[in-house]
């Protein structure tokens, strides 16, 4: 039996208006709903294969455009057009789709389902010269469109997709080459979404998207190429958000996104390249952020949204905004589950020299020194804590000032109290106990006390003492003035 003679009504509208690309509308309300298209009757219902058969044999008329413009119709069968090259422009909008339409390997100069509702879409390897549009649909089942090659941009706002199952990824997107923008505003994925690969020569937008995977990664998108912003303002994600290896040359901006995946990372965007990255005004980060080997010109980070865990190792970005406090942006560096790594210290030191604030970076200096005092062997600790107390590293040089002084006056009022007496009563000078005191406590200045004097009993002790004290102070001033100059 033939398809082409043995059409029903709603297929003779089809096939009478097809050549001069004239629209047919079934619905009975604008504002009806697709989702009830298995209860819609013969008058509305075309088959898949009459529908193949017209794309293929695409019937023309002199002077008119052909194109495939439906509204409102429930398609039986499977609409298989794996492998054709259909020059005909395919709108399909707001239909009910009974089967799975396969285009796998196909040719088309435009699809739009906007709309519609379907149980799924296998369309590996498509090739779409014009726009490919989703927008509104409800995918019932696994939507397969790895490789595919859009020259256009590819609209998915408001689209839901869901599976029976989590066994494979809801809408598989990775390898697909897209030649404007990705637009996908109010997105609901109940399962995972696969970007590997990906190459977007214009923008994406995700703002208000969700993504839904509890236990495992929600958004996959490893290896994606970005050629402007990626908009995913006030993005839910429950679930891993994979954003390891890619390329984005503008904005990733985050603001008000809410990012969860507790006991796990909620964001790892490791071995990146991006141009800005915005994550601020968010709710706090539920799980770990991972950050690594990244390379980020201008990071917007607010600490109020960074989760217990951190991970920055090799981390390299120019500005670091908004302006904060020292104090502030330091808790991050001791959130790094990993042993002591100096770079994220001269990272932050440098972000803050960049802008000019000099005495935020000597107190991230004096951190940096605190955190690696912990690794060192006991002796080492011991000495470490000397050389804080001092002169804080030699980015306290006033300490040793104050510590200097309150020796000296110590020393002063002991020893002015009560004289030591003289090695040599005819010969020595005068004894002064603050000149004195300062012989004891500067190793390489000499007054002439010193020599002249012989202390006894607490007098000795207290000699030694400011002997000892005065060498640790020459040293550790001369250690952390030499680090200071060669930080310079």
């Amino acid at each position: 039996m033939s398809q082409t003679t043995d059409l029903t009504p709603p297929e003779e509208r089809i096939w009478r208006a097809f050549p001069r690309g004239e629209s047919v509308d079934f619905r009975a309300a604008e504002n009806e709903d697709p989702a009830l298209g298995d209860t819609w009757g013969a008058e509305r219902t075309v088959r898949a294969s009459v529908l193949r058969a017209l794309l293929l044999k695409s019937p023309r008329e002199d002077g008119e455009i052909p194109a495939l413009k439906i509204k409102g119709a429930r398609i039986t069968g499977i609409l298989d057009l794996k492998y054709a090259t259909i020059d005909a422009a395919v709108r399909l909008s707001h239909c009910h789709f009974d089967g799975v339409p396969d285009m796998y390997g196909a040719q088309l100069r435009q699809l739009n389902l906007s709309k519609s509702v379907l149980p799924g879409l296998t369309s590996a390897a498509l090739r779409v010269e014009g726009v490919l549009r989703m927008t509104g649909c409800r995918m019932r089942g696994p939507v397969r469109l790895g490789g595919v090659q859009i020259t256009g941009a590819l609209f998915m706002e408001r689209t839901e997709f869901t599976a029976p199952d989590d066994s494979e990824p809801v809408l598989q997107l990775n390898q697909a080459t897209i030649g404007d923008d990705l637009w996908a505003p109010e997105m609901r994925a109940h399962g995972q979404v696969r970007l590997t690969g990906a190459s977007v020569a214009g923008r994406i937008n995700l703002q208000d998207t969700e993504f839904i995977v509890p236990d495992g990664t929600a958004l996959d998108a490893q290896n994606l190429n970005v050629g402007g912003h990626v908009r995913a303002r006030c993005l839910r994600a429950q679930g891993r958000v994979e954003l390891r290896g890619s390329r984005i040359s503008g904005r990733l901006d985050l603001l008000h996104a809410h990012l969860s995946h507790p006991g796990d990372t909620a964001l790892r965007a490791s071995s990146c390249v991006i141009g800005e990255l915005w994550l601020r005004r968010g709710d706090r980060i539920e799980g770990a952020l991972n950050l690594r080997r990244s390379h980020i010109e201008i990071l917007t980070l607010e600490p109020e949204m960074l989760p217990d865990q951190v991970f920055l190792s090799n981390l390299r970005y120019t500005v670091l905004a908004p302006h904060e406090p020292a104090e502030r942006r330091l808790p991050m560096l001791e959130r790094d589950g990993e042993p002591y790594d100096p770079h994220g210290y001269e990272q932050l030191m440098a972000a803050y020299r960049h802008v000019g604030d000099d005495d935020a970076a000597r107190l991230v200096q004096l951190a940096k020194q605190r955190r690696r005092r912990t690794t060192l062997i006991w002796y080492g600790r011991l000495w470490g804590y000397v050389q804080d107390a001092t002169v804080g590293y030699g980015f306290r040089p006033l300490r040793a000032a104050v510590w200097l002084l309150s020796l000296m006056a110590i020393g002063s009022i002991a020893y002015g109290l009560d004289h030591p007496r003289p090695v040599k009563a005819d010969e020595a000078p005068d004894f002064n106990p603050v000149f004195y005191t300062l012989d004891l406590l500067l190793p390489i200045i000499n007054f002439g006390q010193e020599s002249a004097f012989a202390p006894a009993g607490w007098h000795q002790w207290l000699s030694y003492a400011l002997i000892i004290t005065g060498w640790i102070l020459a040293t550790t001033i001369v250690a952390g003035v030499t680090r200071t100059v060669s930080r310079q």
